[in-house]
């Protein structure tokens, strides 16, 4: 009864006149410990200032999204200072924060504190509070309950992926996606710039790749073995100035961009524009059909490991990320046994057959491992998917886990970093709803919402062993996706599902619990124009 007497009272001081709207704390993903407490809210108004420490540009950076996010829902702008100020939203730096992604969030009448170790575990506070604010309150004053929410991620790798090879995609829609993922307490987009369809990136090393390998004249229609091809041209790439602009519009949202450049297999559109690097010297073209494709990079010629060093030299001068994926997967051995250079290097370097793996696997292998000694040589790391398991694993080398968890728990127990990309958990190109004849043309598959919140990433492996899982990814592969909104629609509201996996302990989820909170996040997605999939709605209908 005190706590609602407190409420009543606040609400008289802020006036009849106003609107008023309630804020509440169901929201996705779900923080690890919340603690409502028996006092007074606190209530923004239009008058209300957010306070940083003086000379702390990135939490002055937090700041004004926190105003923009308020705006957003509110209408008006509070005002940002670098000054303490009487009934004010706090953000601070605080040691004692557990996490450098953790944060506390306290709220009492006199003022709300959003502190962490870092700016970015602030940051996911900022989050807490903007999704905690209802998604439409025009000019409304916001009534906050008190509370105390201390919160960290479960996982370090929260990711993303997007393929804008299959399908090109403008950069203002990357950055959009890039706010999706902010939105979603994720930390990572997985960028995958180069396939067999299509090559996304400058080099200036190498102009062909853009001028030829950008540039897809006619494309499959409907299914993959159709025969049928059209004649439109797919085409478009990012300049390395759209793409460093594109990084630091990330790491300001504390999204780390890691670049994929598909090798030494799904390389098409690299071939067409330099034939040489190929086996057979083509001629080659980019490619019109979906699948994999026997025509690959020749690892017996030293000008495709010049070229290869050529354009990752390139690509790290660009993205800062630690970690550059070179993919790895999906590459036939054909042209390989048939090449006298791949089987001169071979000979050379002794790669020999046994009752695992060929000798053209070992090939793949020493390709693996000597693009990430160069890496490594440079600072950084590779990721690649779980095919670069079949052979001799690089030695530093991270897995990403798509074929299903098998290869990431092989990868964990060799003492290899994982990430969890199972295809039947984590495929968002796959359907939402076994009536596809109501849904966009899709690849195949049936992953609906509850299918993606019961990903469990660490089954199979003991406690030690589960500390090598690095996090959770979903992919979204665009063969049959070739609209931002028709994105917005596979992605939404499954990523809100993926995020409680990523980030919240597991004896704090609940499915049930969860469609009630994903259902108020759904509410920003319409306030903010996005073309979000409903199945969730008529889910939660047969769950009641």
């Amino acid at each position: 009864m005190r706590k609602i007497f407190l409420s009543l009272l606040a609400l008289l001081m802020i006036g009849c006149t106003d609107k008023q709207v309630m804020a509440g704390y169901d929201i996705v993903p779900l923080p690890q410990s919340v603690k409502t407490k028996q006092e007074a809210p606190f209530i923004i108004t239009k008058n209300t200032v957010i306070t940083y420490p003086e000379g702390d540009t990135l939490l002055q950076r937090n700041a004004k999204f926190l105003s923009e996010y308020v705006q957003h829902a509110t209408g008006y702008e509070l005002a940002v200072k670098n000054s303490t100020a009487q009934k004010s939203i706090v953000l601070d730096i605080n040691p004692e924060v557990k996490g450098k992604e953790g944060y506390r969030l306290v709220i009492t009448s006199q003022n709300i504190r959003i502190e962490g170790t870092t700016a970015k575990g602030v940051f996911y506070g900022v989050q807490t509070l903007r999704k905690a604010i209802p998604a439409v309150a025009d000019g409304a004053v916001i009534t906050l309950p008190s509370v105390e929410i201390v919160d960290s991620p479960r996982f370090e790798y929260r990711g993303m992926h997007l393929d804008v090879c299959r399908h090109f995609f403008p950069i203002e829609f990357v950055k959009e996606y890039i706010d999706l993922l902010a939105l979603h307490n994720m930390n990572i987009l997985h960028f995958h710039l180069s396939d067999d369809q299509g090559w996304r990136i400058e080099i200036k090393k190498y102009p062909k790749l853009t001028e030829v390998g950008s540039v897809r004249h006619r494309t499959v229609v409907g299914r993959i073995d159709s025969g049928k091809y059209d004649s439109i041209t797919v085409q478009g790439y990012y300049t390395q100035e759209q793409l460093r602009d594109l990084v630091q519009y990330a790491t300001e949202r504390y999204v780390n961009i890691v670049p994929e450049i598909d090798l030494p297999g799904h390389m098409l559109a690299a071939l067409a524009a330099y034939p040489e690097l190929g086996c057979t010297g083509g001629p080659y073209e980019v490619c019109p059909d979906w699948g994999v494709f026997t025509d690959v990079l020749c690892i017996g010629n030293e000008k495709t490991f010049e070229f290869l060093e050529g354009v990752l030299s390139e690509v790290i001068d660009i993205f800062p990320s630690k970690y550059i994926h070179i993919g790895g997967d999906e590459t036939p051995r054909d042209r390989w046994k048939e090449c006298l250079k791949c089987q001169a290097r071979i000979k050379t370097e002794r790669l020999k057959k046994d009752q695992r793996f060929t000798a053209e696997d070992r090939l793949q292998s020493y390709c693996m491992a000597r693009i990430e000694r160069f890496l490594n040589k440079k600072g950084r790391c590779i990721i690649g998917w779980d095919e670069i398991l079949d052979g001799d694993i690089a030695p530093n080398a991270t897995v990403m886990s798509w074929r299903g968890s098998e290869g990431g728990i092989k990868a964990a127990q060799m003492g290899h970093k994982s990430i969890m990309v199972p295809h039947m958990y984590c495929y968002f190109d796959y359907y939402q709803s076994k009536d596809t004849d109501k849904e966009p043309l899709a690849i195949g598959g049936y992953i609906p919402m509850e299918k993606v919140y019961s990903l469990e990433p660490t089954t199979g492996l003991t406690q030690e062993q589960a500390k090598f899982i690095w996090g959770v990814q979903a992919n979204l592969w665009t063969e049959y996706i070739t609209t931002t909104d028709h994105i917005e629609y596979m992605v939404l509201p499954r990523m809100a599902a993926l995020a409680e996996v990523q980030w919240t302990q597991p004896d704090r989820k609940d499915y049930k619990n969860f469609t009630c909170r994903v259902l108020k996040l759904m509410k920003l997605y319409e306030r903010d124009g996005l073309n979000y999939a409903e199945h969730i709605c008529e889910e939660k209908s047969e769950l009641q």
